[in-house]
């Protein structure tokens, strides 16, 4: 098989095709220290690396995002009107929800560190549709004059199509390259293999009954017909978590002597504890998402739950309101129009949070109570569109004494 690998890598060598692209198309991991080939497939059989990817695709598929028309008095308003806005709040195409196009960009960032879509036209220029494109078939190379980032994607059959920079929506992720992202799944290959590694292990630990192996001793000669008969024996009555705990029955003089656990076999819980660490470190994804609870209370739940907002999403969520504002709205139309993600959803859960928030805000005169009910996607009512303050407070006349 590798010799094919080799051979396909040497012909696409012209096409300028990397190494990594090809193993990636061939669904070949790379190899990594722990012997686990560690790609995109591998690493999502990994829990850990699934919780993770799950957490940040499923999130950014609840969150709604819309285009806005600025105001002249510096206010914004929802561009219900625009074309773009049934794109990413209704479907990206005819067979793509808003909210699936969404999920199936984040998991192709979270795992490959880019996200492509073909942004498709109609004969005004305007996007009509998003249509996503599977990472690995996307190469990005510069122009050699205008150094504007050129897409080449490759299709099932090995045909190859070439695209402009303003025909692909490109999300990309961190990466030592200009134009591209690097893959977290390859970046932390060593951490995602060791954790791979750990799995196998326990599952073959408890699959042999959770016992140590050990050395089966016979003082004379064995035979091949003696021994295969002794291995039978073994692993047919004592082999397996269903078999633990039988008593062996022994004959002629035959002796079993177990092996203890060793240090590293006693650490095997901490080992995979730390791993899990590792993996969320690679997506910057709290652990108390990904379900070790161990340090989390009531007390700083909320808290660790805005750092995910701030530090985990909120970088994303920028890398995606300027790919969609620079690929989908032209020149002009970005002095008028911008795209927002909407971030409340994330205290939705939390009723008496939320309800304290609008609560302040009325107070305040930042909302009036038919802003806050249009937010609960409830009608509004006559009279509340007044916005309203404390009667202990006025403006501060110029002049007046301290």
């Amino acid at each position: 098989m590798f010799a094919h690998i080799k051979a396909l890598k040497s012909f696409f060598a012209p096409e300028r095709k990397s190494a990594a692209v090809l193993d990636a198309l061939l669904g070949v991991g790379t190899p990594t220290a722990s012997g686990v080939a560690v790609s995109a497939e591998t690493a999502m059989r990994c829990p850990a690396v699934f919780g993770a990817v799950r957490v940040l695709a499923e999130t950014m598929a609840s969150l709604p995002i819309h285009v806005y028309r600025r105001l002249p008095d510096g206010g914004r308003e929802r561009a219900a009107d625009h074309p773009l806005e049934a794109i990413l709040a209704d479907a990206a195409n005819p067979w793509t929800p808003a909210s699936e196009f969404r999920m199936v960009m984040a998991t192709a960032h979270a795992l490959h560190g880019n996200a492509y879509a073909f942004a498709n036209r109609d004969s005004d220029g305007r996007v009509v549709e998003l249509i996503p494109l599977d990472a690995r078939s996307v190469s990005v190379e510069p122009d050699r004059v205008t150094m504007e980032p050129h897409y080449s994607v490759t299709a099932a059959d090995g045909t190859r199509r070439e695209y402009d920079r303003r025909d692909i929506l490109h999300i990309r992720g961190i990466g030592a390259s200009i134009y591209k992202g690097d893959a977290p799944v390859v970046l932390g290959r060593e951490a995602i293999g060791l954790a791979l590694t750990l799995e196998q292990h326990g599952a073959g630990l408890f699959g042999r009954g959770a016992r140590p192996s050990g050395v089966v001793k016979y003082p004379k000669a064995l035979t091949d017909d003696l021994l295969a008969r002794l291995r039978k024996s073994f692993e047919g009555f004592y082999a397996g978590g269903s078999n633990a705990g039988r008593v062996a029955i022994l004959e002629d003089g035959v002796t079993f002597e177990a092996h203890q656990l060793s240090s590293v076999d006693a650490q095997f819980l901490e080992m995979r504890k730390f791993q899990l660490q590792e993996i969320a470190r690679i997506w910057r994804v709290p652990l108390h998402l990904l379900g070790d609870l161990e340090r989390t209370t009531h007390s700083n739940a909320e808290e660790m739950g805005a750092q995910f907002l701030s530090y985990c999403l909120l970088p994303i969520l920028k890398l995606w309101q300027d790919a969609i504002r620079i690929t989908c709205l032209t020149p002009e139309e970005r002095r008028e129009y911008y795209v927002e993600f909407l971030v409340d959803d994330l205290a939705r859960a939390d009723l008496a949070a939320r309800f304290t928030a609008y609560s302040q805000a009325i107070n305040a005169g930042i909302l009036n109570p038919n802003e806050c009910r249009a937010m609960e996607n409830r009608g509004p009512y006559d009279g509340g569109e007044v916005f309203t303050r404390p009667v202990n407070t006025a403006a501060v006349k110029e002049g007046a004494a301290e």
